[in-house]
């Protein structure tokens, strides 16, 4: 089946992936490309919602941006999915040197805690038809 940018499964689908590949860090390897798999899960995550509800949005990593779109259909964003703003940080630092020290594996779990809250409570807002 194809992935259609005009179907929220097809984002939340690209999401989920993205999070299982975040998750299998094997253990040579950095923290920070699975941390920005993390944030870019939560990011397809929301923008499956975007999509659903049909409100138009730009090609961003601004997650904070996106939960304001989502607050202005109406939706309530409780403050444990408005903490994945905290995953911005590794838009950057999971892709390029940023000069900062290497993550820990705490603050790499803690990346994948708030990236599956953001999946499965966009998960559970399409399956209910709540989105």
């Amino acid at each position: 089946m194809p992935l259609e940018p005009t179907d929220p499964w097809s984002w939340l689908r690209l999401a989920q992936s993205d999070l299982a590949y975040a998750i299998q860090t094997p253990k040579e390897a950095l923290f920070e490309p699975s941390a920005f798999l993390a944030e870019q899960a939560a990011e397809k995550a929301l923008k499956a919602l975007l999509v659903d509800k049909g409100v138009p949005f730009p090609k961003t990593h601004n997650l904070d941006y996106l939960l304001e779109l989502l607050e202005s259909t109406g939706l309530p964003i409780p403050e444990a999915i408005k903490e994945a703003t905290l995953l911005m940080e590794y838009t950057l630092r999971g892709r390029y040197p940023a000069g900062l020290p290497e993550l820990t594996r705490e603050e790499w779990e803690e990346a994948l805690a708030l990236a599956r809250r953001v999946v499965a409570w966009v998960e559970a807002l399409l399956s209910q038809g709540h989105g």
